[in-house]
């Protein structure tokens, strides 16, 4: 097999894997038909990515959503499983879940690919941007679920509830279509939150990925393990020729000489296959070169 076809080839398996792992953790297609919610017991079971618990064909909960209902308002046991759930896997994988296990940043990337006159590698102010997630994170996540509380001691599922456009492309809009009953009670919050799914869908035809990269607080909280993951990237610097060729590949704009395991990197592997001198390369557990 010869090597643009090898590097073809590799560049398709992320975007198979995120397909499948979008349409098992999506697999109640009876949901679809008929505008349900599953509520088995796979529905306890977090999955890694944005997927929202409302999706007619989701088999398990966001971890967000966990998240936010395990801490909102007084009474509720400490969500020891979610923040296990979310250390573990942000220990072994970082913000490769991002790039290969959520199916709304497979949803950004393939709207990223429809050819537009008018494309951008980032937003202007990017670098001020992407704290934006942080501060979610810290207000809509956990912060005002614990504290903006009603009479009764209980508070609500903030980022859901306002802001999550997965959680309105996939659970709003197919249970606003199908159920009647949904589609009469809408109001303007529904309307507000379509709106800023319309943002999102629209920039990531401009910019890749927007919302993973300046909005999304479960992003946040894996890039914080992305340099003590299992799977970390390494720069062999002795090899490096400084051509610059990783860091225009990159399309979440990190500059992989120099940091390789910035919070920014999903592990799409761009770098690595544009690298003439196969300088970068996924850090073996057992082995780390001398040189970062």
């Amino acid at each position: 097999m010869g090597k643009g076809i090898r590097q073809k080839f590799a560049g398709h398996i992320r975007l198979l894997v995120q397909v499948f792992f979008a349409c098992i953790t999506n697999g109640f297609a009876e949901g679809f038909a008929t505008g349900s919610i599953y509520q088995g017991a796979f529905k306890r079971v977090c999955v890694p990515g944005l997927n929202c618990y409302s999706c007619p064909g989701a088999l398990g909960s966001c971890p967000l959503g966990s998240l936010q209902n395990s801490i909102a308002g007084r009474g509720k046991p400490f969500p020891f499983y979610v923040l296990g759930f979310l250390t573990v896997f942000g220990i072994v994988l970082g913000r490769a879940v991002c790039g290969f296990l959520c199916p709304f940043g497979l949803i950004q990337e393939l709207l990223n690919k429809i050819p537009f006159p008018l494309k951008r590698k980032a937003l202007p102010g990017d670098i001020y941007f992407r704290f934006v997630k942080y501060v979610i994170l810290a207000l809509f996540v956990v912060i005002l679920p614990v504290f903006a509380v009603n009479a009764y001691g209980i508070g609500a599922p903030w980022f859901c509830k306002y802001i999550c456009p997965a959680g309105t492309l996939e659970g709003g809009l197919p249970l606003v279509l199908t159920d009647s009953g949904i589609r009469s009670s809408v109001g303007i919050l529904f309307f507000i939150k379509l709106a800023i799914l319309a943002a999102v869908l629209i920039f990531a035809v401009v910019v890749y990925r927007p919302f993973c990269r300046y909005f999304c607080p479960l992003g946040a909280i894996y890039g914080l393990f992305n340099k003590i993951a299992l799977i970390r990237m390494t720069t062999d610097k002795g090899k490096c020729i400084s051509c610059g060729k990783c860091e225009d590949a990159c399309k979440m704009g990190v500059n992989p000489r120099t940091n390789p395991n910035s919070a920014e990197c999903i592990r799409c592997g761009e770098c690595i296959r544009k690298c003439p001198c196969k300088a970068i390369s996924v850090e073996r557990l057992y082995s780390r070169p001398s040189q970062q």
